[in-house]
Order: structure tokens, then C-alpha cells, then sequence
């Protein structure tokens, strides 16, 4: 065997914890898959009184995670602190200039830092792995960097969030509105300290920023993707979708176009039958389509200790087996800046509204669409009651340009009760 592998954990949350364990539990294991033993050097976090229910007595402690990441006898430094700048982005940076290779779980950091550290990372001839950056215990970034490698990707798409596919699932299933739901997870543990990270798409969106670039041969431009996320959804929206074979999903898309690189995150209807309408609780699935392998599917578990520290430690084991890819698959100043494409592909969309009840409202909004060149597909009025008309509509294919400016020209009548909710039905 050759020398050790040895590392420095910045971050001894649920995932550090995790990572820990592992490495304590399978070292004979890790050292037989990888001709090399992987040993914990030095570890670094908040408090070195807190009990977290591993044995850290073995290990130096640092209090900054910036030494931590320059020691010597750190040859690959794991960051498990998160947040998008800070002590996470100043102690990768210092581990780069350092010489060492870093694993993570950040998502945030590298989708909006990535170009950066990646640059950064290869002038010193170095490294950054993060498969459980994205999807937790699935390896999907193995899978476009190293076993799609020879496909041309035409899309990528999938529920990158647990929490809200947890939402809108047991909406459906147990006929909850949408408050009552989102307390349970924020009562089971779900929630990020901040749930617009996860209802409003955020942490979606970070996600599909990595695997865009990774997929396109792109920078990472989180900037560049449309958010949208599940906080309008409601449970007439999700009977309505039920009732004409549909699911919906909180997804995120990339794909490349003529106009440049359309990235969405947003609720979407999608049919029943497919792998994605029929994706239960807080699991991931994120779907990948090839000009060679036509249509994969990965799915699994999206978070959680086991998880995401399965795939930290997956990572460590590459670097402990002597295999370096680039961050985003290919040489960072390789990757193109290719502009957003906003308009995206043509689609239906399912449209809900209030219409105040008097002759003619209907009439006027048909008149609108119709006026933008969108058709109608079907229409009907349910829960008639009071003042207000609800509408459904579901459009034929139109662009999302198009539909918004239709929107906006319904939101300046004297007919609308409530502000439309506009779902895109996504091919699968």
C-alpha cells in the first residue's frame, strides 16, 4: 500500500458526524477498495465541548477552519460547514492555494463560486469533488463527468429538492392544504433555518446550476435560472392536476437551445405514469437524456447523514484511488458563458384563476389569450360560489413569453379576483 490519505473535516454536523463513522466503521473496508488507508487527521467546528455522539479524541482540533486547511498533514480538506461565502468559501480558497484537494458538500458555494474555485483549483494542479453537493446518495455527477462522458446531453431534469416533493406528495395523499403540510415538515425536521431554501426553489436551483455546467460544458450561472418556487401551489391545483392524469413536481431543467442555455426551476404538471409523477416523499430522481444512452434515471435518497456522507466518502475514496476529474468535468477555462435562454421550448400550462362573477368575464379572458396567440385546450369552472368564478384552463404549446404577457394583460382587467397561477405541463 501506498502512504495514507490523510484529511481534515471542517464541520462536524449531521454529514461530518456521518463521515466520522464511516471512516471508523469500514476502515479496513475503504483501505482494501482503495489499496490505501484513509485516515482523519485533524478535525475543525463550532464548539470542542459538544457531544455529537462520535469519538473525536483521536484527532487535533482547530478552532479556525483556515488552519486547519493549510496543515501539513492534510492532504485532502472536507468541507461540511456550508454557506455560500465565509469560513466555507475562505477555508476551500486557503486549502487550494495550500495544495490540497478539497471534497464538499456545498452546493451554494460552488454554484455561485465554482468557475472561480475550479480556476483556482487546477493552477495548482488540484481538485474539488462534491457529489454530495447535489442529490445526496446519488452519483450523479460520477455519472455525467465520467460514465455519460461520451453522450451529448440533451436535457437534464428531476426533483433535486426532498422537502418539497415531501410537500406536495403528502398533499395529494393525505388531501392536506398547503400550510397544514409545510408545518409537519417544518415539525419533522425538513426545513432549512431559512424554508425558502426549499420552498422557494433556492436550494433546487443551486443544484441544477452545478449539473447545467457539468452537462453543457457551461459555467456555472446561477444567476441565469428562472426560480419559481411551491409557496401558490394549492390542493384544488393538485386534485385538478390528478384529475387529468398529472402530478406536481417542483423540477429543475437545463437544456441547451438556439437562443443559449434555458435553466428553470419551477412547479410543473407531469403525467402520472412517468418515473418522475410517481416519485414518492423526499426522494430524489434526476432524469438524463443522451444523444447515445437516450434516457437515464437515478433515483434515491436526496439528504440525510447516511446519505450524503456515503457520497463525501465516495469522493475521498477517488482521490484515495488516484482518480482526478476536473470540477466540472472538463478544464474550467474551457467552460463556455453561454447566455440564458429565458424564453425556453414551447409548452402547455395549466392556468388557475378567480374571475369575478358577472357576463362576459370568461369571454375577456379568452379574448386576451387568444389575442397573444394562445389556443385553448379545455376549460372548465368548479366551486362556484359567491363572487368568485374559479377558472381552469389548459393551454395548447406556447411560449413562456407569450403566456406572460398574457398574464399581465388579464392582471390590468376589472375581471380578475385573484392573480392567475401559471403551471407548465413538461414533456417527460
Amino acid at each position: 500500500m501506498t502512504e495514507p490519505l490523510r484529511i481534515g473535516i471542517a464541520g462536524l454536523g449531521t454529514v461530518g458526524v456521518g463521515v466520522l463513522r464511516i471512516a471508523q466503521k469500514r476502515a479496513a473496508l475503504l483501505a482494501a477498495r482503495t489499496r490505501r488507508e484513509i485516515v482523519v487527521t485533524a478535525v475543525s467546528a463550532r464548539d470542542s465541548s459538544r457531544d455529537r455522539g462520535v469519538d473525536i479524541s483521536a484527532y487535533d482540533w482547530e478552532d479556525d477552519p483556515v488552519v486547519l486547511a493549510r496543515r501539513d498533514d492534510v492532504d485532502v480538506f472536507v468541507e461540511l460547514m456550508g454557506g455560500p461565502d465565509g469560513p466555507a468559501k475562505a477555508a476551500t480558497e486557503a486549502a487550494l492555494d495550500a495544495g490540497k484537494d478539497v471534497v464538499t458538500a456545498n452546493k451554494a458555494m460552488l454554484a455561485i463560486h465554482g468557475q472561480a474555485l475550479a480556476q483556482r483549483a487546477e493552477s495548482q494542479g488540484r481538485v474539488i469533488r462534491y457529489e454530495a453537493a447535489v442529490a445526496g446518495g446519488i452519483p450523479v455527477i460520477k455519472a455525467l463527468t465520467e460514465g455519460l462522458a461520451g453522450n451529448e446531453i440533451t436535457r437534464v431534469m428531476g426533483v433535486m429538492n426532498g422537502t418539497c416533493n415531501y410537500i406536495l406528495t403528502r398533499m395529494e395523499s393525505a388531501d392536506l392544504p398547503y400550510d397544514i403540510v409545510l408545518q409537519e415538515a417544518r415539525d419533522l425536521g425538513y426545513l432549512e433555518a431559512d424554508p425558502q431554501l426549499d420552498v422557494g426553489g433556492i436550494d433546487a436551483a443551486h443544484k441544477l446550476a452545478l449539473l447545467s455546467a457539468i452537462a453543457f460544458g457551461s459555467r456555472p450561472d446561477y444567476a441565469g435560472i428562472s426560480v419559481e418556487g411551491i409557496e401558490r401551489i394549492m390542493i384544488d391545483d393538485i386534485r385538478a392536476a390528478a384529475d387529468m392524469g398529472f402530478r406536481i413536481k417542483l423540477l429543475g431543467v437545463a437544456r441547451r437551445t438556439d437562443r443559449g442555455l434555458e435553466q428553470r426551476v419551477q412547479p410543473c404538471l407531469v403525467p402520472a405514469e412517468s418515473p418522475l409523477g410517481q416519485l414518492e416523499g423526499g426522494t430524489n430522481m434526476v432524469v438524463i437524456e443522451g444523444d447515445s444512452v437516450e434516457q437515464i434515471v437515478l433515483q434515491g435518497p436526496g439528504a440525510g447523514m447516511g446519505p450524503t456522507a456515503s457520497a463525501v466518502m465516495g469522493d475521498i475514496c477517488d482521490l484515495a484511488r488516484g482518480s482526478r476529474v476536473a470540477t466540472f468535468g472538463q478544464a474550467a477555462q474551457s467552460l463556455e458563458a453561454v447566455p440564458s435562454a429565458k424564453n425556453g421550448v414551447p409548452a402547455p400550462y395549466y392556468l388557475r384563476m378567480g374571475l369575478i362573477d358577472r357576463p362576459g368575464t370568461l369571454a375577456r379572458i379568452a379574448a386576451i389569450l387568444g389575442e397573444h396567440g394562445i389556443s385553448i385546450n379545455r376549460m372548465r369552472q368548479y366551486g362556484h360560489g359567491g363572487e368568485t368564478a374559479p377558472i381552469l384552463i389548459v393551454t395548447h404549446q406556447t411560449t413562456r413569453d407569450s403566456l406572460d404577457a398574457a398574464l399581465r394583460a388579464m392582471r390590468g382587467t376589472d375581471v380578475m379576483h385573484s392573480p392567475p397561477v401559471a403551471l407548465r405541463i413538461e414533456r417527460i
